[in-house]
């Protein structure tokens, strides 16, 4: 395979700018919108940008798998020996109701791992990037975690809901807590320092986890599931059963806090 994360990159990044233009445009010209299966949303335009995705990658890549949202799984992918791993909007509902964090996220991943990775944030006017091993950065500059050593004051992603209810064996500290839909606009925003942490105790699928993992962890970050194990991508069930992302003084308290919650099995 003569293609490297640089060159993937370069694939990925133009598609998913060309993606976020087309996703604003039919949003401009009036969604249509039904309900999945499972209760959440999703607009032609989902549809649209996902067709426009599989279309131009794997022209350009035609021996890579693919892994999409929006697109029926075919275990194929896993004797592939890379694999496009594409959310064409996460955050369908911010995109729904004009809220900008939402975005394009498409990752290459070649055993197990993203080794390319991009998330364009178009109503943001930021384009997050990374490759393996050659730095994560926005727009162009080079973006690092928080070096935030406590959680007291700490800015955190997460359900405000949970992070207060009183079942906590000791309430967490007072921080800055918000909460975003798209997981991987989370994952930016705690790679470039906007926050200091994100954490979620429910079940995220790899298209949501994918890009924002490389970009997080090239910036600085460690991310994991709450039980402290690397996420593993390209898996029968492409899905984690949490997700906690930070830098590494953070993550230790974190994972101190929640690793001894057990959650239902994938």
């Amino acid at each position: 395979m003569t293609d490297g994360p640089l060159a993937d990159l370069a694939l990925i990044l133009e598609a998913a700018v060309a993606a976020g233009e087309m996703a604003v445009a039919m949003r401009s010209a009036g969604l249509e919108r039904h309900e999945k299966a499972d209760g959440t949303p999703v607009t032609n335009a989902d549809l649209a940008v996902d067709a426009l995705l599989r279309e131009t990658l794997i022209a350009a890549r035609p021996d890579y798998g693919w892994l999409s949202e929006e697109t029926a799984d075919n275990p194929e992918r896993l004797s592939r020996p890379r694999v496009f791993i594409v959310d064409p909007i996460d955050g369908t509902r911010a995109y729904i109701r004009d809220r900008p964090w939402w975005g394009v996220s498409i990752a290459v991943v070649e055993n197990g791992r993203p080794i390319a990775g991009v998330v364009v944030a178009p109503d943001r006017n930021e384009v997050f990037e990374a490759t393996l091993g050659g730095g994560a950065r926005m727009n162009g500059k080079p973006v690092a975690a928080s070096e935030t050593l406590d959680l007291e004051g700490a800015a955190m992603l997460a359900d405000v809901q949970m992070m207060r209810h009183p079942a906590w064996p000791t309430p967490w500290p007072e921080m800055r807590m918000e909460s975003r839909n798209a997981i991987a606009y989370r994952l930016c925003s705690v790679a470039c320092g906007d926050f200091d942490a994100m954490l979620a105790l429910s079940r995220k699928s790899e298209w949501d986890m994918a890009a924002g993992d490389l970009i997080a962890v090239e910036a600085g970050c460690v991310v994991t599931d709450h039980k402290g194990r690397p996420l593993v991508y390209n898996q029968p069930i492409p899905a984690a059963l949490s997700l906690v992302c930070a830098g590494p003084a953070l993550h230790r308290l974190i994972l101190s806090r929640v690793e001894p919650i057990d959650l239902p099995g994938l």
